[in-house]
């Protein structure tokens, strides 16, 4: 197996066990927002921490309002499989040239 397999590997293994022993969250954060009933009601936004294996809340656990979860962006790392080189060419990002964030 390739050295750089077996370090990730390591890491993994090494985080895991972190992950065991410390105060990490063992389950995922989503975001959520209230579904007002009036035009003229706020919409308010609250962070819930459920497991992957929930369904999507669609009324809060307190108050009972309706609401649904918000897809948000996450972090994704593309690699060329070359050491600290990237599958994007040079000065264009990962999502595309014209998205205009960066």
């Amino acid at each position: 197996m390739p050295e750089r397999y077996i370090s990730f590997f390591k890491l993994h293994k090494s985080l895991a066990s972190a992950a065991l022993h410390t105060n990490f969250p063992t389950m995922a954060t989503y975001v959520y927002e209230t579904i007002p009933s009036e035009p003229e009601e706020p919409v308010r936004t609250y962070e819930i921490q459920q497991s992957m294996k929930d369904d999507a809340l669609t009324t809060h656990p307190d108050t009972g309002e309706p609401m649904r979860r918000i897809i948000t962006g996450g972090l994704g790392i593309m690699t060329s499989g070359k050491s600290g080189g990237t599958s994007a060419p040079s000065g264009v990002h990962g999502c595309g040239a014209s998205c205009g964030c960066g």
